[in-house]
Protein backbone atom coordinates (compact mmCIF):
# COMPACT_ATOMS: atom_id res chain seq x y z
CA UNK A 1 0.00 0.00 0.00
CA UNK A 2 2.90 2.04 0.76
CA UNK A 3 4.23 1.78 -2.55
CA UNK A 4 1.18 2.29 -4.09
CA UNK A 5 1.29 5.95 -2.52
CA UNK A 6 4.39 7.01 -3.12
CA UNK A 7 3.45 6.16 -6.98
CA UNK A 8 0.36 8.62 -7.02
CA UNK A 9 2.55 10.78 -5.07
CA UNK A 10 5.20 10.91 -7.95
CA UNK A 11 2.68 11.09 -10.18
CA UNK A 12 1.25 14.45 -9.11
CA UNK A 13 4.27 15.90 -8.15
CA UNK A 14 5.44 15.38 -12.01
CA UNK A 15 1.48 16.40 -12.95
CA UNK A 16 1.67 19.56 -10.89
CA UNK A 17 5.36 20.74 -12.25
CA UNK A 18 4.04 20.36 -15.69
CA UNK A 19 1.10 22.17 -14.93
CA UNK A 20 3.08 25.13 -13.62
CA UNK A 21 5.37 25.30 -17.08
CA UNK A 22 1.57 24.58 -18.97
CA UNK A 23 0.12 28.27 -17.40
CA UNK A 24 3.45 30.22 -17.95
CA UNK A 25 3.24 28.92 -21.59
CA UNK A 26 -0.08 29.73 -22.19
CA UNK A 27 -0.11 33.37 -20.68
CA UNK A 28 3.19 34.07 -23.29
CA UNK A 29 1.50 32.29 -26.66
CA UNK A 30 -1.65 31.71 -26.27
CA UNK A 31 -4.14 34.56 -27.40
CA UNK A 32 -7.03 32.42 -26.40
CA UNK A 33 -5.77 31.88 -22.89
CA UNK A 34 -4.18 35.49 -22.04
CA UNK A 35 -7.57 36.86 -22.99
CA UNK A 36 -8.98 34.21 -20.94
CA UNK A 37 -6.90 35.06 -17.59
CA UNK A 38 -7.26 39.33 -18.13
CA UNK A 39 -10.89 38.54 -18.20
CA UNK A 40 -11.44 36.11 -15.05
CA UNK A 41 -8.49 37.84 -13.37
CA UNK A 42 -6.38 34.50 -12.64
CA UNK A 43 -3.28 34.88 -11.31
CA UNK A 44 -1.62 31.91 -12.50
CA UNK A 45 1.05 31.84 -9.59
CA UNK A 46 -2.26 31.04 -7.33
CA UNK A 47 -2.12 27.59 -9.17
CA UNK A 48 0.09 25.63 -6.85
CA UNK A 49 -1.41 22.14 -7.16
CA UNK A 50 -3.72 20.00 -9.07
CA UNK A 51 -6.72 21.16 -6.66
CA UNK A 52 -6.31 24.74 -7.55
CA UNK A 53 -7.48 24.18 -11.05
CA UNK A 54 -10.93 24.80 -10.15
CA UNK A 55 -9.84 28.95 -9.67
CA UNK A 56 -9.92 28.59 -13.76
CA UNK A 57 -13.35 28.62 -16.08
CA UNK A 58 -13.54 25.67 -17.68
CA UNK A 59 -13.11 25.91 -21.88
CA UNK A 60 -15.91 24.48 -24.15
CA UNK A 61 -16.12 23.19 -27.41
CA UNK A 62 -18.11 26.46 -28.72
CA UNK A 63 -14.80 28.73 -27.32
CA UNK A 64 -13.01 25.80 -29.49
CA UNK A 65 -15.53 26.07 -32.78
CA UNK A 66 -15.38 29.76 -32.61
CA UNK A 67 -11.90 31.03 -31.88
CA UNK A 68 -9.87 28.02 -33.16
CA UNK A 69 -6.93 30.04 -34.60
CA UNK A 70 -6.74 31.62 -31.39
CA UNK A 71 -5.46 28.11 -29.46
CA UNK A 72 -2.69 27.93 -31.52
CA UNK A 73 0.52 28.67 -29.44
CA UNK A 74 3.31 28.65 -32.25
CA UNK A 75 4.40 30.28 -35.40
CA UNK A 76 2.66 28.58 -38.75
CA UNK A 77 6.34 27.36 -39.82
CA UNK A 78 6.87 25.15 -36.20
CA UNK A 79 3.54 23.22 -37.77
CA UNK A 80 4.15 20.25 -39.27
CA UNK A 81 0.59 18.35 -39.67
CA UNK A 82 -2.97 19.85 -39.52
CA UNK A 83 -5.55 17.40 -37.84
CA UNK A 84 -8.90 17.86 -37.55
CA UNK A 85 -11.85 16.79 -35.40
CA UNK A 86 -14.40 14.45 -36.75
CA UNK A 87 -17.63 17.17 -36.18
CA UNK A 88 -19.64 14.62 -34.20
CA UNK A 89 -20.47 17.18 -31.96
CA UNK A 90 -20.57 20.57 -34.34
CA UNK A 91 -18.57 22.07 -37.09
CA UNK A 92 -14.67 20.31 -37.24
CA UNK A 93 -12.15 22.05 -35.06
CA UNK A 94 -8.66 22.02 -36.67
CA UNK A 95 -5.77 20.96 -34.56
CA UNK A 96 -1.92 22.32 -35.58
CA UNK A 97 0.82 19.72 -34.62
CA UNK A 98 4.48 20.35 -34.03
CA UNK A 99 7.26 17.78 -34.76
CA UNK A 100 7.70 17.71 -30.74
CA UNK A 101 3.55 17.13 -31.16
CA UNK A 102 3.98 14.35 -33.01
CA UNK A 103 6.58 12.64 -31.00
CA UNK A 104 4.02 12.65 -27.85
CA UNK A 105 1.62 11.42 -29.63
CA UNK A 106 3.62 8.34 -30.71
CA UNK A 107 4.60 7.89 -27.63
CA UNK A 108 1.10 8.14 -25.86
CA UNK A 109 -0.13 5.26 -28.28
CA UNK A 110 3.37 3.05 -27.97
CA UNK A 111 2.28 3.26 -24.19
CA UNK A 112 -1.32 2.06 -24.99
CA UNK A 113 -0.08 -0.75 -27.11
CA UNK A 114 2.26 -1.82 -24.55
CA UNK A 115 -1.06 -1.68 -22.00
CA UNK A 116 -3.25 -3.94 -24.52
CA UNK A 117 -0.24 -6.59 -24.37
CA UNK A 118 1.47 -5.17 -27.74
CA UNK A 119 4.64 -6.41 -28.25
CA UNK A 120 7.51 -6.52 -31.14
CA UNK A 121 6.71 -9.84 -32.01
CA UNK A 122 3.38 -8.79 -33.03
CA UNK A 123 2.07 -7.47 -36.58
CA UNK A 124 -1.39 -4.86 -36.42
CA UNK A 125 -3.88 -5.15 -39.42
CA UNK A 126 -4.78 -1.59 -39.22
CA UNK A 127 -8.26 -1.29 -40.47
CA UNK A 128 -8.90 2.63 -40.63
CA UNK A 129 -8.21 5.41 -42.71
CA UNK A 130 -4.59 7.15 -42.52
CA UNK A 131 -5.81 9.97 -44.34
CA UNK A 132 -8.37 13.16 -43.90
CA UNK A 133 -6.91 14.45 -40.97
CA UNK A 134 -7.51 11.54 -39.22
CA UNK A 135 -5.63 11.88 -35.72
CA UNK A 136 -6.27 8.08 -34.54
CA UNK A 137 -5.02 6.94 -37.69
CA UNK A 138 -1.41 8.60 -37.23
CA UNK A 139 -1.16 7.93 -33.72
CA UNK A 140 -1.80 3.81 -34.19
CA UNK A 141 0.78 4.20 -36.87
CA UNK A 142 3.23 6.14 -34.92
CA UNK A 143 2.91 4.19 -31.87
CA UNK A 144 3.05 1.10 -33.52
CA UNK A 145 6.44 2.22 -35.66
CA UNK A 146 7.40 3.48 -31.80
CA UNK A 147 6.78 -0.28 -30.77
CA UNK A 148 8.81 -2.07 -33.34
CA UNK A 149 6.08 -4.19 -34.37
CA UNK A 150 5.18 -5.18 -37.65
CA UNK A 151 2.01 -3.27 -39.72
CA UNK A 152 -0.38 -3.89 -42.91
CA UNK A 153 -1.95 -0.48 -43.49
CA UNK A 154 -5.01 -1.41 -45.02
CA UNK A 155 -7.56 1.00 -44.05
CA UNK A 156 -11.25 0.66 -43.62
CA UNK A 157 -14.37 -1.48 -45.34
CA UNK A 158 -13.55 -4.31 -47.86
CA UNK A 159 -14.23 -7.46 -46.09
CA UNK A 160 -12.87 -9.63 -49.05
CA UNK A 161 -9.43 -8.06 -49.33
CA UNK A 162 -9.01 -7.78 -45.27
CA UNK A 163 -9.61 -11.65 -45.17
CA UNK A 164 -7.30 -12.25 -47.76
CA UNK A 165 -4.48 -10.31 -46.27
CA UNK A 166 -5.12 -11.76 -42.75
CA UNK A 167 -4.31 -15.16 -45.15
CA UNK A 168 -1.48 -13.87 -46.82
CA UNK A 169 0.49 -11.79 -44.24
CA UNK A 170 -0.98 -13.58 -40.72
CA UNK A 171 -1.27 -10.60 -38.53
CA UNK A 172 -1.78 -11.15 -35.11
CA UNK A 173 -3.92 -8.34 -34.40
CA UNK A 174 -6.59 -6.08 -35.71
CA UNK A 175 -7.27 -2.26 -35.62
CA UNK A 176 -10.80 -1.97 -35.91
CA UNK A 177 -14.24 -0.40 -35.38
CA UNK A 178 -16.04 -3.44 -33.90
CA UNK A 179 -19.16 -2.77 -36.03
CA UNK A 180 -16.87 -3.58 -38.71
CA UNK A 181 -15.59 -6.58 -36.84
CA UNK A 182 -19.11 -7.90 -37.11
CA UNK A 183 -19.29 -7.51 -40.99
CA UNK A 184 -15.77 -9.32 -40.71
CA UNK A 185 -17.37 -12.20 -39.04
CA UNK A 186 -20.37 -12.32 -41.27
CA UNK A 187 -18.37 -12.12 -44.50
CA UNK A 188 -16.25 -15.08 -43.01
CA UNK A 189 -19.86 -17.06 -42.23
CA UNK A 190 -20.89 -16.61 -45.91
CA UNK A 191 -17.72 -17.53 -47.27
CA UNK A 192 -16.48 -20.45 -45.53
CA UNK A 193 -13.64 -18.74 -43.19
CA UNK A 194 -12.93 -20.33 -40.35
CA UNK A 195 -12.43 -17.11 -38.19
CA UNK A 196 -11.07 -19.17 -35.52
CA UNK A 197 -8.25 -20.71 -37.31
CA UNK A 198 -6.47 -17.49 -38.36
CA UNK A 199 -3.75 -15.75 -37.05
CA UNK A 200 -5.93 -12.73 -35.16
CA UNK A 201 -5.79 -13.17 -31.84
CA UNK A 202 -6.70 -9.77 -30.56
CA UNK A 203 -8.30 -6.66 -31.73
CA UNK A 204 -7.67 -2.80 -30.50
CA UNK A 205 -11.65 -1.58 -30.37
CA UNK A 206 -11.94 2.15 -31.71
CA UNK A 207 -14.82 4.40 -32.22
CA UNK A 208 -17.34 2.60 -30.53
CA UNK A 209 -18.33 1.07 -26.67
CA UNK A 210 -17.69 -2.79 -26.31
CA UNK A 211 -18.31 -2.17 -22.84
CA UNK A 212 -20.93 -1.68 -20.00
CA UNK A 213 -19.93 0.85 -17.42
CA UNK A 214 -19.59 -2.66 -15.40
CA UNK A 215 -16.96 -3.57 -17.22
CA UNK A 216 -18.94 -6.80 -18.71
CA UNK A 217 -19.28 -6.95 -22.41
CA UNK A 218 -21.99 -4.97 -23.95
CA UNK A 219 -24.29 -6.57 -27.25
CA UNK A 220 -21.80 -5.57 -29.44
CA UNK A 221 -18.58 -6.74 -27.86
CA UNK A 222 -20.89 -10.31 -26.85
CA UNK A 223 -21.27 -10.35 -30.21
CA UNK A 224 -18.02 -10.45 -32.08
CA UNK A 225 -16.51 -12.96 -28.81
CA UNK A 226 -19.66 -15.42 -29.22
CA UNK A 227 -18.43 -15.54 -32.84
CA UNK A 228 -14.78 -15.21 -32.86
CA UNK A 229 -12.64 -16.94 -29.89
CA UNK A 230 -10.53 -13.53 -29.83
CA UNK A 231 -9.54 -11.14 -26.91
CA UNK A 232 -11.10 -7.49 -27.44
CA UNK A 233 -9.42 -4.46 -26.23
CA UNK A 234 -11.21 -1.17 -25.65
CA UNK A 235 -10.12 2.42 -25.74
CA UNK A 236 -11.40 5.99 -25.59
CA UNK A 237 -9.29 9.00 -26.67
CA UNK A 238 -10.39 12.60 -28.43
CA UNK A 239 -8.48 14.32 -31.47
CA UNK A 240 -7.88 17.31 -29.17
CA UNK A 241 -6.71 15.52 -26.02
CA UNK A 242 -4.24 13.84 -28.10
CA UNK A 243 -3.81 11.17 -25.39
CA UNK A 244 -5.80 8.01 -25.22
CA UNK A 245 -7.37 5.70 -22.17
CA UNK A 246 -6.36 2.04 -23.18
CA UNK A 247 -7.32 -0.91 -21.56
CA UNK A 248 -5.43 -3.54 -20.04
CA UNK A 249 -5.71 -7.97 -20.34
CA UNK A 250 -7.69 -6.94 -17.17
CA UNK A 251 -10.58 -5.25 -19.29
CA UNK A 252 -11.80 -3.15 -16.33
CA UNK A 253 -11.67 0.45 -17.79
CA UNK A 254 -9.35 2.62 -19.97
CA UNK A 255 -5.84 3.25 -18.54
CA UNK A 256 -5.14 6.98 -17.69
CA UNK A 257 -1.52 8.62 -18.82
CA UNK A 258 -1.17 11.23 -16.01
CA UNK A 259 1.78 12.17 -17.08
CA UNK A 260 0.29 13.47 -21.05
CA UNK A 261 -2.78 14.26 -19.33
CA UNK A 262 -4.38 15.66 -16.55
CA UNK A 263 -8.36 14.93 -16.02
CA UNK A 264 -11.51 15.83 -14.09
CA UNK A 265 -15.03 14.76 -14.36
CA UNK A 266 -17.21 17.41 -13.40
CA UNK A 267 -21.08 17.93 -12.72
CA UNK A 268 -23.41 20.13 -14.33
CA UNK A 269 -21.85 22.65 -12.02
CA UNK A 270 -18.32 22.08 -12.89
CA UNK A 271 -17.32 20.28 -9.40
CA UNK A 272 -15.78 17.09 -9.43
CA UNK A 273 -17.78 14.27 -9.02
CA UNK A 274 -16.60 10.96 -7.25
CA UNK A 275 -15.54 7.50 -8.41
CA UNK A 276 -18.45 5.80 -10.08
CA UNK A 277 -20.23 9.04 -10.37
CA UNK A 278 -21.23 10.30 -13.92
CA UNK A 279 -19.53 13.47 -14.78
CA UNK A 280 -17.78 15.23 -18.32
CA UNK A 281 -14.51 14.32 -19.10
CA UNK A 282 -12.28 17.49 -18.97
CA UNK A 283 -8.69 17.25 -19.71
CA UNK A 284 -5.90 19.61 -19.59
CA UNK A 285 -3.24 18.27 -22.32
CA UNK A 286 0.67 18.73 -20.78
CA UNK A 287 3.48 18.58 -23.02
CA UNK A 288 1.57 20.15 -25.92
CA UNK A 289 3.12 22.67 -27.76
CA UNK A 290 0.52 22.93 -30.71
CA UNK A 291 -3.02 23.71 -29.38
CA UNK A 292 -2.66 23.14 -25.64
CA UNK A 293 -5.69 23.03 -23.54
CA UNK A 294 -6.23 23.78 -20.12
CA UNK A 295 -9.63 22.24 -18.40
CA UNK A 296 -10.95 21.56 -21.43
CA UNK A 297 -14.89 20.04 -21.46
CA UNK A 298 -15.02 16.93 -24.12
CA UNK A 299 -18.87 16.51 -23.85
CA UNK A 300 -18.49 12.73 -22.73
CA UNK A 301 -20.01 11.24 -19.71
CA UNK A 302 -17.90 8.85 -18.21
CA UNK A 303 -17.24 7.75 -15.04
CA UNK A 304 -13.79 6.68 -13.09
CA UNK A 305 -12.24 4.16 -10.93
CA UNK A 306 -9.87 5.07 -8.46
CA UNK A 307 -8.71 1.32 -6.78
CA UNK A 308 -5.00 -0.35 -8.45
CA UNK A 309 -6.05 -2.73 -11.29
CA UNK A 310 -5.18 -6.00 -11.08
CA UNK A 311 -2.30 -5.42 -13.51
CA UNK A 312 -0.22 -3.09 -11.21
CA UNK A 313 -0.74 0.46 -12.72
CA UNK A 314 -2.28 2.45 -9.86
CA UNK A 315 -3.60 5.50 -11.87
CA UNK A 316 -7.02 5.97 -12.56
CA UNK A 317 -9.19 4.44 -15.06
CA UNK A 318 -12.25 5.47 -17.36
CA UNK A 319 -15.85 3.68 -18.03
CA UNK A 320 -16.79 3.37 -21.59
CA UNK A 321 -18.43 6.44 -23.02
CA UNK A 322 -22.06 6.77 -21.27
CA UNK A 323 -23.52 9.46 -23.55
CA UNK A 324 -21.95 12.62 -25.12
CA UNK A 325 -24.00 15.73 -23.10
CA UNK A 326 -25.25 17.24 -26.09
CA UNK A 327 -26.20 14.02 -27.85
CA UNK A 328 -28.72 13.37 -24.79
CA UNK A 329 -32.12 13.18 -26.42
CA UNK A 330 -35.75 13.58 -24.58
CA UNK A 331 -38.05 11.17 -26.82
CA UNK A 332 -41.77 11.32 -25.65
CA UNK A 333 -40.68 11.74 -21.89
CA UNK A 334 -37.81 9.34 -22.08
CA UNK A 335 -34.15 10.40 -21.63
CA UNK A 336 -31.81 8.23 -23.78
CA UNK A 337 -28.15 8.09 -25.07
CA UNK A 338 -27.20 7.18 -28.53
CA UNK A 339 -24.86 4.30 -27.02
CA UNK A 340 -28.30 2.85 -25.12
CA UNK A 341 -29.89 2.93 -28.05
CA UNK A 342 -26.86 1.51 -30.22
CA UNK A 343 -27.01 -1.48 -27.65
CA UNK A 344 -30.28 -2.42 -28.42
CA UNK A 345 -30.34 -1.89 -31.94
CA UNK A 346 -27.20 -4.24 -31.91
CA UNK A 347 -29.03 -7.49 -30.01
CA UNK A 348 -31.26 -7.88 -32.67
CA UNK A 349 -30.75 -10.42 -35.51
CA UNK A 350 -33.86 -8.66 -37.20
CA UNK A 351 -31.44 -5.57 -37.66
CA UNK A 352 -28.25 -5.81 -40.15
CA UNK A 353 -27.61 -2.30 -39.58
CA UNK A 354 -28.71 0.92 -38.69
CA UNK A 355 -28.87 5.05 -38.34
CA UNK A 356 -30.14 6.53 -35.74
CA UNK A 357 -31.44 10.22 -36.41
CA UNK A 358 -32.85 12.82 -34.08
CA UNK A 359 -34.64 16.19 -35.12
CA UNK A 360 -36.53 19.05 -33.89
CA UNK A 361 -40.43 18.77 -34.54
CA UNK A 362 -42.54 21.78 -35.32
CA UNK A 363 -42.57 22.43 -31.73
CA UNK A 364 -39.14 22.31 -31.14
CA UNK A 365 -39.26 18.75 -29.49
CA UNK A 366 -36.51 15.84 -29.98
CA UNK A 367 -38.00 13.13 -32.51
CA UNK A 368 -36.45 9.62 -33.64
CA UNK A 369 -35.95 8.15 -37.02
CA UNK A 370 -34.30 4.90 -37.50
CA UNK A 371 -32.98 3.79 -40.90
CA UNK A 372 -32.61 0.11 -40.63
CA UNK A 373 -31.67 -3.03 -42.80
CA UNK A 374 -34.03 -5.93 -41.85
CA UNK A 375 -32.96 -9.02 -42.02
CA UNK A 376 -35.67 -10.38 -43.66
CA UNK A 377 -38.47 -7.97 -45.78
CA UNK A 378 -41.69 -9.24 -44.77
CA UNK A 379 -44.50 -8.09 -42.32
CA UNK A 380 -43.02 -10.58 -39.67
CA UNK A 381 -40.19 -9.27 -39.44
CA UNK A 382 -41.55 -5.76 -39.25
CA UNK A 383 -43.74 -6.63 -36.56
CA UNK A 384 -41.07 -8.41 -34.34
CA UNK A 385 -38.86 -5.25 -34.53
CA UNK A 386 -41.66 -2.77 -33.66
CA UNK A 387 -42.59 -4.91 -30.62
CA UNK A 388 -39.09 -4.85 -29.34
CA UNK A 389 -38.61 -1.60 -29.80
CA UNK A 390 -41.92 -0.38 -28.14
CA UNK A 391 -41.22 -3.18 -25.08
CA UNK A 392 -37.66 -1.63 -24.41
CA UNK A 393 -38.20 1.99 -25.52
CA UNK A 394 -41.90 2.29 -24.00
CA UNK A 395 -42.12 4.63 -26.94
CA UNK A 396 -42.19 4.33 -30.93
CA UNK A 397 -39.46 5.88 -33.21
CA UNK A 398 -40.47 6.67 -36.84
CA UNK A 399 -38.68 3.75 -38.65
CA UNK A 400 -37.59 3.89 -42.49
CA UNK A 401 -36.17 0.21 -44.00
CA UNK A 402 -33.75 0.70 -46.28
CA UNK A 403 -31.34 -1.36 -48.21
CA UNK A 404 -27.65 -2.31 -47.32
CA UNK A 405 -26.63 -0.09 -50.43
CA UNK A 406 -28.68 2.70 -49.09
CA UNK A 407 -27.02 2.48 -45.36
CA UNK A 408 -23.48 2.72 -46.37
CA UNK A 409 -24.42 6.31 -48.47
CA UNK A 410 -25.88 7.36 -45.33
CA UNK A 411 -22.98 6.27 -43.10
CA UNK A 412 -20.13 7.00 -45.37
CA UNK A 413 -20.61 10.83 -46.54
CA UNK A 414 -17.94 12.26 -48.63
CA UNK A 415 -16.56 13.42 -45.88
CA UNK A 416 -16.91 10.67 -43.11
CA UNK A 417 -13.64 8.91 -41.71
CA UNK A 418 -15.49 6.12 -39.98
CA UNK A 419 -19.59 4.89 -39.99
CA UNK A 420 -21.72 6.98 -38.83
CA UNK A 421 -24.42 6.15 -36.62
CA UNK A 422 -26.09 8.78 -34.99
CA UNK A 423 -27.47 12.21 -36.87
CA UNK A 424 -27.88 15.21 -34.90
CA UNK A 425 -30.52 17.52 -36.81
CA UNK A 426 -31.61 19.18 -33.82
CA UNK A 427 -31.25 23.28 -34.37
Amino acid sequence: MEFIKDKAHAANLIQEQKLKELLVYLSEHSPFYRQLFSKHQVNINDIRSIADLSLIPVTTKDDLQRQNDDFLCVPAVDVVEYMSTSGTLGSPVTIALTENDLKRLAYNEYNSFLCAEGTKQDIYQLMLTLDRQFMAGIAYYSGIRKLGAGMVRLGPGVPALQWETIKRIKPTAIVAVPSFILKLIQFAKETGIDINQTSVKKAICIGENIRNTDFSLNILGKKITEAWDIQLFSTYASTEMQTAFTECAQGKGGHYQPELLIVELLDENNQPVEPYTPGEVTITTLGVEGMPLLRYKTGDICMFFDEPCACGRTSLRLSSIIGRKKQMIKFKGTTLYPPALFDLLNEREEILDFVIEVYSNEIGLDQVSLYLVPAEDNEECDHRIRAYLQARLRVSPHIKYVTVEEIQKIQFSEASRKPIKFIDKRS
